[in-house]
């Protein structure tokens, strides 16, 4: 299957959530090439960047899980470099 370059920009809101998204990043540890994360204690928010190489479903899959959880927003964006 062919691979896709993207990056996951992500926004929480809601400490609760920092471990189940944890632990859905670490899911798919083996498709992620970086991550930064930024805690803004002004606004109250988390602003995590994560960049991924992994299949369309694959990327699609991450997003979707982290935009379910609560108090966390999420959106993609995928390079044109497919391999």
């Amino acid at each position: 299957m062919e691979q896709r370059v993207a990056v996951v920009s992500i926004i929480v809101e809601d400490t609760d959530s920092a471990e189940r998204l944890n632990g859905i990043l670490h899911e798919y540890g083996n498709y992620i090439i970086g991550r930064m994360g930024i805690p803004y204690r002004q606004c109250g928010v988390s602003i995590i960047c994560v960049a991924v190489d992994a299949p369309q479903d694959v990327i699609s899959a991450l997003s979707g899980k982290i935009g379910k959880l609560p108090g966390v927003t999420s959106k993609t964006a995928y390079s044109q470099v497919v391999h």
